[in-house]
């Protein structure tokens, strides 16, 4: 099980939308330590420290690391711990904490659309900046993955930001789209395009035997090698990952922290029925899928997506569709290229499960 603390709404100390959201206030450690003792159950848990900027809250997170390592000493919880972080606060000092406790370090850049797409529009630092700090991050933690976010007003830079990212030294690329922006039809063609250009540099990365992971791909072509486990990639609403929001207030996921969506809090515990009411209701298949010749290697049941794309985790999104029904043909084409060549990054990426092990052991040996 993952618990996500939503530490604060703030994203920067100088963003001028951060004072006027709804509930503006940090999680304060006491709320933090109570998800810890709710995961005191001999398992192992991953604990996600995630904002706005969570590294506005570096007490609370220290706070709350020094009780999990405490409980972990008695035998009471094992847990590992990631930060998602915009790098805007990222420096020597919080690295080398970082190192000391084995903190998974995640980091947001919209690569050459940083200035231009959401980032931009709230005021968080420049790409300048952040290719600084990334620079800065990837000499301490090569393996750091980089989340990139998609915009209508960012698409026509999605390949060009992809390989500037790569560049700096991002090897695991999450690449998204903003669905709760506003798409049109028109986008369509351009959105093709950019991911031929980007199979093109998959293709190239592949054929020189060049280590990396991105996501639009991988997970498509995963979804079609390993289609006899599709399960294991569905949205599994609220039963891998729960939210926590600032006032303890419990929630199935990161996007859906509405009152409605609530199945209790830190110091009651879990509305199981109401848990369960919510997984089963965002498993039940939706009409418009049902005929669908793809419908089983599609994000259509992700509910995060859902609710940022219609409001609704039961509605499905027109672009989402659309954009499924684009990325699938290039990828599997792609996947199919690199296989007739007898690719063999490609062949051990997608087809030996102890490729991620294999190859940290090989890196290691340089």
């Amino acid at each position: 099980m993952h618990y996500t603390l939503h530490l604060t709404d703030r994203c920067n100390l100088a963003c001028r939308y951060c004072y006027v959201r709804k509930g503006n206030t940090d999680m304060s450690a006491e709320v933090a330590r109570r998800v810890v003792d709710m995961a005191c159950d001999g398992q192992h848990h991953g604990i996600i420290f995630f904002g706005g900027e969570p590294l506005l809250c570096m007490d609370t997170i220290r706070e709350t690391v020094a009780w999990g390592e405490e409980k972990q000493k008695r035998g009471e919880g094992f847990f590992h711990y990631k930060i998602t972080t915009n790098g805007t606060l990222i420096d020597e000092a919080f690295l080398d904490y970082a190192a000391a406790h084995e903190i998974f370090i995640a980091m947001s850049h919209d690569g050459l659309g940083q200035d231009r797409g959401r980032a931009g529009k709230n005021g968080l630092g420049s790409r300048e900046m952040l290719d600084e700090k990334a620079k800065l991050l990837l000499r301490r933690k090569p393996y750091a993955p980089v989340m990139m976010t998609v915009t209508p007003e960012t698409l026509e830079l999605y390949a060009e930001s992809v390989k500037h990212l790569y560049g700096l030294g991002f090897r695991y690329l999450i690449c998204s789209m903003d669905y709760s922006a506003d798409w049109q039809d028109s986008h369509l063609p351009l959105l093709k395009r950019q991911y031929r250009t980007l199979a093109s540099f998959y293709r190239e990365k592949s054929r020189k035997e060049e280590k990396f992971y991105l996501s639009p791909f991988e997970t498509k072509m995963a979804s079609h090698i390993r289609s006899h486990d599709l399960r294991a990639e569905r949205c599994e609403l609220g039963k891998k990952q729960l939210s926590v929001a600032p006032d303890g207030k419990i929630y199935p996921c990161v996007q859906l922290m509405e009152e409605e969506y609530c199945i209790g809090d830190v110091r009651q515990g879990i509305d199981q029925a109401k848990r369960q009411s919510l997984y089963l209701l965002n498993e039940r298949e939706k009409d418009e899928c049902l005929d669908c010749a793809i419908r089983e290697r599609c994000a259509h049941h992700c509910a995060c997506v859902n609710k940022c794309a219609t409001g609704s985790i039961t509605r499905l999104s027109p672009f989402q569709c659309a954009h499924e029904r684009i990325l699938l043909p290039i990828a599997d084409s792609l996947a199919e290229r690199l296989y007739q060549e007898k690719n063999a990054l490609f062949l051990q990426k997608q087809y030996n499960d102890m490729f991620p092990l294999l190859s940290l052991a090989e890196d290691r040996t340089k």
